[in-house]
């Protein structure tokens, strides 16, 4: 089996330190990628230990590592309760997720997730995933767009974004980037072109593969599967989903009132270990697109 090179973890050694590994304990790898965080965590368990990762992209699914101890299921991770149960894991000692896309996905032409290159349309992270990136831009109404470029990148001109898409649509389908691009270039500020491509090629990305409605189904199931004092430790790379772990991390909830006690005090199942971390000016250097990530933890009650 051919290795894909993905890229170096984000903040490798900080966010395994923070899951404070126990050598015969029980870990779930959420988003593989190229196994950086995988084989790290088997540096740390011992014969008894055990690692359970998961990924939904095929090509991901190629880095298999070749170790007893772990599992490697080519699956969402929004199905970890569901499989933890058939594997008869009732509860874990830790759980990871990296929510960031690969260097490896940016940089493929055919995946269609960068801005930079002239590529079909497609950010699917799972290829058998029926709808793309076309299908949202030239099929999605103009109210659904609007919300999509605001609610999953903050863009505060999303009203005249989703008309003008839809306006261009009607005389021409919308297939490449290099079509989008053109079209946005409307919007384009000099000297932000990158950092405003940036974010309505991401609020795409997130919609293609339901990336927030998936990570607050994830969110959901945690409290139920870490053991006591067992640790979740998730990298985020946008506020969108910053704000939502940080928010369950701190209320257990994402809209709604924290459950209180008689005395007004919250009830929890889970709790912030401190803030967050961020990458290291060195790391950031050696890796620019480290510099938006930020690793919150959480333990269990």
């Amino acid at each position: 089996m051919i290795m894909i090179m993905f890229h170096k973890p984000v903040m490798l050694k900080e966010a395994i330190d923070s899951l404070e590994i126990k050598e015969n304990g029980v870990y779930v790898d959420l988003t593989f990628g190229g196994g950086g965080h995988s084989k790290e965590i088997l540096q740390r368990i011992n014969d008894t230990g055990r690692l359970i990762a998961f990924d939904q992209d095929e090509s991901a699914i190629k880095n298999k590592i070749d170790d007893s101890r772990v599992m490697l299921l080519k699956q969402n991770f929004i199905y970890l309760e569901q499989n933890l149960k058939y594997l008869k894991i009732s509860k874990v000692d830790g759980i990871l997720a990296d929510l960031g896309v690969s260097s490896f996905q940016f940089n493929s032409i055919d995946r269609g997730f960068s801005f930079e290159n002239d590529s079909t349309l497609d950010m699917r992270m799972n290829k058998e995933s029926s709808i793309d990136a076309i299908e949202i831009l030239n099929n999605y109404s103009e109210a659904d767009l609007a919300n999509m470029f605001f609610n999953y990148s903050d863009l505060t001109n999303s009203r005249k974004i989703a008309k003008i898409i839809v306006e261009k649509r009607n005389s021409k389908k919308i297939k490449s980037s290099n079509n989008l691009n053109e079209i946005l270039s409307l919007f384009i500020n000099p000297g932000y072109e990158n950092k405003f491509l940036a974010r309505v090629y991401q609020a795409i990305r997130i919609e293609v593969n339901q990336e927030i409605k998936n990570l607050k189904k994830l969110l959901n199931q945690l409290p139920y599967l870490l053991n006591q004092n067992g640790l979740v430790s998730i990298i985020t790379y946008h506020s969108v989903e910053d704000r939502l772990v940080k928010r369950f991390f701190k209320n257990n909830c994402f809209e709604n009132e924290p459950i209180k006690d008689d005395f007004g005090n919250k009830i929890l199942s889970i709790k912030p270990k401190y803030n967050f971390i961020k990458p290291s000016e060195s790391e950031i250097k050696s890796n620019p697109r480290a510099r938006s990530a930020k690793l919150r933890t959480a333990f269990k009650i």
